[in-house]
């Protein structure tokens, strides 16, 4: 009997354990602990990573950028190494600003400032080209014959089918400018499209290699224009003067002497009324030939001497005419008398 009542009294008490532990159990999940309310997780972190190449594809080691963050304060700083890659880490997420401060080469510039994005977790890479210096170019225009310098001369200067500066001569003779170049030794042409006040356009297209950076000196010539143009030889006469034939009293084409006019006698003429023809010279005779028009300049000239002869032979034959009735008429007088 006591055995059984000291069993069920740890039976109770054992079951009064378990009842009063039960909420307490049950409560404990619904309320946080201290320690977990007070973390936070931290947000994930990214990287910048920079490439920088000139314009022919070359890396640039030794190029500076400085990284700054959306207020202004140095988010970070470096060089790139020989491979031209450089790489900002452990980034919050946000927009940056970067800033380049030095090539790192005498032949190249410096790149302008650009915002770089950062995103969580991720790694932004940026290729960055940097430009090659522009060629200082210096322009001259002088006169072929004495090398006095030109003012008002105006050229293009460029490469393959690219017009990439355009300069014009001053009061000195002399322009200048900044010529872009993408590679260390380019070729350009030189065409020049308007001439010096008197001078003659610079027909030939020359050639030239410039680099960056370096200063390079380009001359055109040019030649006076001609006040006088020198006649044309296809203007000259290409036919002969006319050989007209002599006349009585005229030197021959061919001897060059005088052919005497016959001498007037006291014969008259069988027909004193006819025309006096031509002496002749050499093997054929020619008449002077009646109502053709007068000739001017030399080819009139011996026409009007042999008239002048035919007038001087046609009068003598008057003049013995005339005696020659005076003497038949002397014998009638004196035997009248």
């Amino acid at each position: 009997m006591h055995a059984r009542f000291v069993r069920s009294a740890a039976v109770a008490v054992a079951v009064a354990s378990t009842l009063s532990w039960a909420p307490t159990a049950s409560a404990q999940p619904s309320e946080p602990t201290p320690s977990a309310s007070a973390e936070t997780p931290a947000p994930d972190a990214g990287n910048v990573e920079i490439t920088t190449k000139d314009t022919a594809g070359d890396a640039l080691p030794g190029a500076v950028f400085l990284l700054l963050d959306s207020t202004g304060q140095e988010a970070g700083q470096g060089k790139t190494n020989a491979q031209g890659k450089l790489t900002f880490p452990d980034l919050a997420p946000g927009v940056y600003r970067l800033k380049e401060t030095a090539s790192g080469s005498p032949l190249h510039e410096i790149v302008a400032d650009q915002d770089v994005i950062v995103t969580p977790g991720a790694t932004t890479r940026l290729t960055i080209t940097g430009p090659f210096k522009a060629a200082k170019v210096l322009l001259q225009a002088k006169d072929d014959k004495t090398g006095k310098l030109l003012p008002g001369a105006t050229v293009n200067i460029g490469t393959g089918d690219s017009t990439l500066l355009t300069l014009t001569t001053g009061a000195k003779g002399t322009a200048s400018g900044d010529l872009p170049v993408t590679s260390r030794k380019t070729q350009f042409w030189v065409k020049e499209t308007k001439a010096p006040a008197g001078y003659n356009l610079y027909e030939p297209t020359k050639t030239f290699t410039a680099g960056p950076g370096v200063p390079v000196t380009v001359t055109v010539t040019n030649a006076k224009t001609a006040n006088d143009p020198k006649p044309d030889p296809s203007d000259k006469p290409t036919h002969e003067p006319t050989q007209h034939p002599s006349t009585p009293g005229t030197p021959s084409s061919g001897s060059g002497e005088t052919t005497p006019s016959a001498p007037a006698t006291d014969t008259p003429d069988p027909d004193s009324s006819t025309p006096a023809t031509a002496t002749p010279v050499g093997n054929s005779t020619s008449k002077a030939p009646a109502g053709s028009l007068a000739h001017t300049g030399a080819d009139a000239t011996p026409w009007l001497i042999g008239g002048a002869g035919a007038l001087i032979i046609l009068g003598g034959g008057v003049l013995v005419m005339v005696r020659r009735r005076r003497a038949d008429e002397s014998p009638d007088d004196s035997t009248e008398s």
